[in-house]
């Protein structure tokens, strides 16, 4: 059984894990006079920003409604989510392939190869509690989906960016160090400059995929599949309703928005339709607590 994660505690901790290896890039660069630690050191930064906007949207999104957004500012975080997106493939993807490419053209000599060593070692370790934190949330949201059905099909777009990003880091960071080893072992240079480009070509992927599924919740995605089909049973095995005509659902970030038309069950006057209605919509909304808004249109045929 799926449960509903909490998306604020990996997200703390990819920040916390991506701000100690901006400090320890960052003091690396300092000892070594080294520019490309030093744009190394500015790139974990700028994954902080990452985090910090991600935080900003989930703050944006418990604003509530008013009459100029009656359905609230949810899908705020949808925006943020596809602007990490973006930022990941611009300052990740291309900044790390520029790099190669640079690197390919006009060869540099690796400086105090071990302390950069060192400093990837240390980041694939922080980047692996993260990672551990964000598959802990993962596992519960997921239930006995797969991990690649979760990902196609989750509407937590900062739970999905999270587990894109600590992914794309992990595996950066250990490209990384395999093409410094491989370049320390030999003294080519080229195995240096096809790491990093590899690692753009990696962050611009994962990028890309998840920019992919965020514009479908921006553009306004209903419940999971899984979610819809346990509504849809509800309704269905409800005393009060003959026959679920149509059902429409919207995710608005957390909250979520249900619209119903059904045959309802035979009832002595109005007022017992209008209470059989209040009822249903008052056991769905304990039933799925998510649910925020519903409309509900008793009618013969759909």
């Amino acid at each position: 059984m799926a449960g509903r994660a909490n998306s604020l505690k990996p997200i703390l901790l990819a920040l916390g894990a991506n701000f100690a290896i901006f400090l320890s890039k960052l003091a690396a660069a300092i000892i070594t006079g080294s520019g490309a630690m030093l744009a190394e050191a500015v790139h974990s930064l700028a994954d902080c920003g990452n985090q910090g906007l991600l935080l900003l949207g989930m703050r944006q999104a418990k604003r509530p409604p008013s009459d100029e957004y009656p359905l609230g500012w949810g899908r705020a975080l949808y925006f943020w989510s596809f602007v990490v997106a973006l930022l990941l493939f611009a300052v990740g993807g291309l900044f790390s392939i520029y790099e190669g490419v640079h690197k390919l053209s006009e060869p540099e000599p690796l400086r105090w190869p071990w302390l950069a060593l060192g400093v990837l070692l240390f980041g694939i370790v922080m980047e692996s509690i993260s990672m551990h934190g964000c598959l802990r949330e993962v596992n519960q949201a997921r239930g006995e989906q797969t991990l690649w059905r979760w990902f196609r099909e989750t509407r937590s777009s900062e739970l999905l960016v999270i587990f894109g990003e600590d992914l794309a880091a992990l595996l950066g960071l250990c490209l990384a160090a395999l093409a410094i080893g491989a370049t320390m072992l030999t003294g080519n240079l080229l195995f240096d400059a096809l790491g990093t480009i590899s690692i753009g070509v990696l962050l611009i992927v994962v990028a890309i995929a998840l920019a992919i599924e965020v514009k479908a919740l921006l553009i306004g995605q209903g419940v999971e599949p899984r979610r819809r089909a346990e509504l849809l049973a509800f309704l269905s095995d409800r005393p009060e309703v003959a026959e679920v005509l149509n059902l429409i659902t919207l995710q608005m970030g957390p909250d979520v928005m249900v619209a119903v038309k059904a045959r309802m069950a035979p009832t002595p006057d109005n007022l017992s339709l209008i209470e059989a209605i209040n009822t249903v919509e008052r056991e769905m909304k304990a039933r799925f607590t998510e649910v925020r808004w519903s409309f509900f249109e008793p009618d013969v045929a759909d």
